[in-house]
């Protein structure tokens, strides 16, 4: 319930320095701050509990999908983190290019490694309580 949150925040964050680039309106510029500071958040707790997941269960580290899912939502997170310290500065130079970029890859990795977290849910019953599956 917690992996919404992260990636609603990221997509949000692209969408508004997209708007930022096309308008120069800094409103845009503080919504992408704040869009990344409540997604680094609730991606701090996803990632818990996904660890909690992974460490917690010898089946799941045995799926190669896990290891890669895993693998790419750190990548996202730490790229995050550095496009917050990104976003802090003036807005001009927070938003174009580099804030840009960055939310735009972490995007990228999040529609990647959403993917295979559906597979693992739907394909390998991870996160599925036995009997719930369908």
């Amino acid at each position: 319930m917690l992996v919404p949150i992260p990636i609603v925040c990221f997509v949000g964050t692209l969408v508004t320095d997209i708007a930022y680039w096309f308008t120069a309106n800094m409103q845009w510029a503080n919504f992408s701050a704040w869009l990344l500071s409540v997604g680094l958040i609730g991606a701090a707790l996803a990632a818990l509990a996904g660890m909690v997941d992974f460490f917690g269960d010898r089946r799941i580290r045995r799926i190669r999908t896990a290891w890669i899912h895993g693998a790419g939502n750190a990548v996202a997170l730490a790229l995050s983190i550095v496009n917050v310290f990104v976003h802090s500065r003036d807005a001009y130079t927070s938003v174009v290019p580099t804030g840009l970029l960055l939310s735009a890859v972490v995007v990228l990795i999040l529609g990647v490694t959403g993917w295979l977290g559906a597979g693992l849910v739907h394909r390998h019953g991870v996160g599925v309580q036995a009997g719930e599956r369908a």
